[in-house]
């Protein structure tokens, strides 16, 4: 038995043991991902996985801890080291989904191989938008496995990570996902697969080098060549309601739902050179944002506790039809969630000055602010009339709990903007972790509370929840706040670009905040100092990261998100029925997601990472 490297932390045995369907506290998992030495021995481990997953109950999915608790007991069942719990995790949960994989058919399924499998001497492929363009020239195994599965009809991507793969997923292409990667990939991918339970298997690498990488091959060609066959078990899944939310902002879907008034015929694009009409102009950028991306969180919570409230049908395995036949009263007010989302960012893109959103330049720096603002102020308008105008089929009481509910929604969260602009325009930057706190749970916990609450009054009588829902998302809001704080130093591919930015646009964080609070009188000062520079640099940047990390506060933010994520979770655990339940659980391990970030250690090359990035 290989020797395992001693743990970093104390929580181990602890978080092993925490109950099924809650997120634990979060730690090092390096010293679990150790690769079984010997083909014999993976074999025998895989063999072990599919006897335990066949005693599992697979009516709904596992989270990543359910799933690690379930490793941990094969391990010690055989009596092998904890260091491989996380290849046993892949292991089980491919044998989990393998019946799921087969009731699909391979032209639904998407093959996902990662690029350090070529060879990288005389390698002709180039890379495109999602990835290596692979081409058959017989220097690596990649070529024979994406022949296979070709030939079977399956998608194939050679390329890394999970933004891509989720997006491909939840358009629609695709239902399953089959896949090749590292431990240190897969750690990253099975969270969002897992809990929402989209149908997933892989065969790690032998290694989680970036070069030169080698895998069971007949293994691989085994997951590829599974065969077509009738479900023989029914696991729930988000993938719908997923795809539902994301679905009502494509254009067709849009058009339909909120239609067009004054757009001219056809609908121009919004290039360098387009004329827009001084009448229409308006409504097309503004419809044009609304399709441009986002994750659509809110709106798939006001679908998903609608749903999880009038019977949870859009949540079985066949339950697509049920999610594609919501009724538009509903997919509207989900909409309108949205709609005010995409105004708050408009007017805050500009109250900042960001350069992106999106990967696109903002709408302040395109098309001027005073035409952004408008556009922001036409959304607000637009939120409030899909909602006014159910009042028919939604019953008036309906309508009008819903109608204050955005409008609390709309209030508070310019209460909290406005703190947050009040202290960046003040001369004094003295700023308490609390006051921090507050500005996090009005500017963002609104439009969370909101989009659960529209959800429950949309299905019926809401007063056995409205409390509940307002803890959870105030909870929710300000963890996720923080870890958006804490990612402002890993630099933001999906929306501004650009790492310290809260430091170069003079927003309060928690981590300044804590920073004042832990470091000696001579660092505040030096704090202080470099706040008010005007303009902040991004050569500023490295003095600032080597004094909040003299201050710990990287890691005391992480302590507060886990601390705010207990407390979410804890009224989760409260809630009926089971499916609103399962539905919360998910909510906040899907939104506090922390895949990419690092805590201890974040953004090394400050200045270099300030710089835009291409899209």
């Amino acid at each position: 038995m290989a020797t395992v490297p001693a743990s970093n932390t104390t929580t181990d045995a602890e978080n092993a043991a925490a109950p099924a369907g809650k997120s634990r506290k979060r730690r090092s998992t390096r010293h679990l991902k150790l690769v079984p030495e010997t083909r014999a021995m993976r074999d025998t481990m895989i063999a072990k996985c599919r006897e335990y997953a066949a005693t599992l109950d697979k009516s709904n999915p596992l989270n990543k801890d359910e799933m690690e608790s379930h490793a941990r007991t094969i391990l010690e069942q055989m009596n092998l080291s904890e260091g491989y719990v996380g290849w046993t995790m892949v292991s089980l949960a491919s044998e989990f989904w393998r019946d799921h994989i087969a009731a699909i058919p391979p032209q639904r399924r998407l093959f996902l191989m990662p690029h350090c499998l070529k060879n990288p001497s005389g390698c002709p492929a180039d890379y495109d938008e999602f990835g290596l363009d692979c081409r058959q020239c017989g220097a690596c195994s990649i070529a024979d496995f994406r022949g296979t599965a070709e030939d079977m009809g399956y998608k194939v991507l050679v390329s890394e990570g999970t933004p891509i793969v989720l997006k491909i997923i939840v358009s629609g292409h695709v239902d399953a996902i089959v896949g090749v990667a590292c431990l240190n990939v897969l750690e990253k991918a099975i969270d969002k697969l897992l809990l929402a339970g989209i149908p997933c298997m892989a065969v790690p690498l032998l290694s989680s080098d970036c070069r030169n990488t080698s895998v069971d091959e007949d293994l691989v060609m085994d997951m590829i060549k599974i065969e077509h066959q009738p479900p023989k078990t029914q696991t729930r899944t988000y993938l719908h309601l997923m795809r539902a939310a994301a679905n009502i902002f494509e254009p067709n879907k849009l058009n339909q739902l909120a239609p067009r008034v004054r757009h001219p015929e056809p609908i121009p694009t919004l290039d360098e050179n387009v004329k827009l009409d001084p009448v229409a102009g308006t409504e097309i950028l503004a419809y044009d944002f609304l399709a441009q991306g986002g994750k659509h969180f809110r709106p798939f919570g006001t679908l998903a506790v609608y749903d999880a409230l009038t019977g949870a049908e859009a949540t079985e395995h066949n339950g697509q039809e049920a999610a594609e036949n919501l009724p538009d009263s509903v997919l509207r007010t989900a909409m309108s969630i949205e709609v005010f989302h995409k105004a708050s960012l408009v007017h805050d893109d500009i109250e900042d000055d960001d350069q992106y959103r999106y990967g696109n330049e903002t709408m302040h720096r395109r098309w001027g602010i005073p035409t952004a603002i408008n556009v922001g102020d036409y959304l607000v308008g637009l939120g409030y009339r899909l909602v006014s105008r159910e009042a028919a089929s939604l019953g008036p009481d309906v309508a009008a709990d819903i109608l204050d509910k955005l409008a609390e929604a709309h209030t508070r969260l310019s209460e909290g903007q406005g703190a947050e602009l009040m202290w960046r325009d003040a001369m004094d930057k003295q700023l308490r972790p609390l006051d921090a706190l507050k500005i996090y749970a009005l500017k963002t916990a609104p439009a969370f509370e909101a989009a659960l609450y529209c959800g429950a009054r949309l299905a019926g009588e809401v007063s056995d929840y409205q409390e509940k829902f307002s803890n959870f998302a105030k909870h929710l809001g300000i963890a996720f706040q923080i870890l958006n704080d804490l990612k402002d130093w890993n630099g933001d591919e999906d929306n501004k670009l650009s790492a310290g930015g809260d430091i170069l646009g003079g927003r309060p964080t928690v981590l300044w905040a804590l920073a004042l609070e832990g470091l000696p009188e001579k660092d505040q000062k030096t704090l202080l100092e470099i706040m008010s520079r005007n303009p902040r640099k991004p050569a500023d940047l490295p003095q600032v990261r080597a004094l909040y990390l003299k201050a710990n506060v990287f890691q005391k933010a992480g302590r507060l998100v886990d601390k705010y994520q207990q407390r979410a979770e804890a009224i989760a655990d409260e809630l009926e029925p089971e499916a609103l339940r399962r539905l919360f659980y998910y909510l906040v391990d899907s939104i506090l997601d922390r895949s990419g970030l690092t805590i201890d250690q974040p953004a090394q090359n400050m200045v270099s990472l300030s710089m835009p990035k291409s899209q």
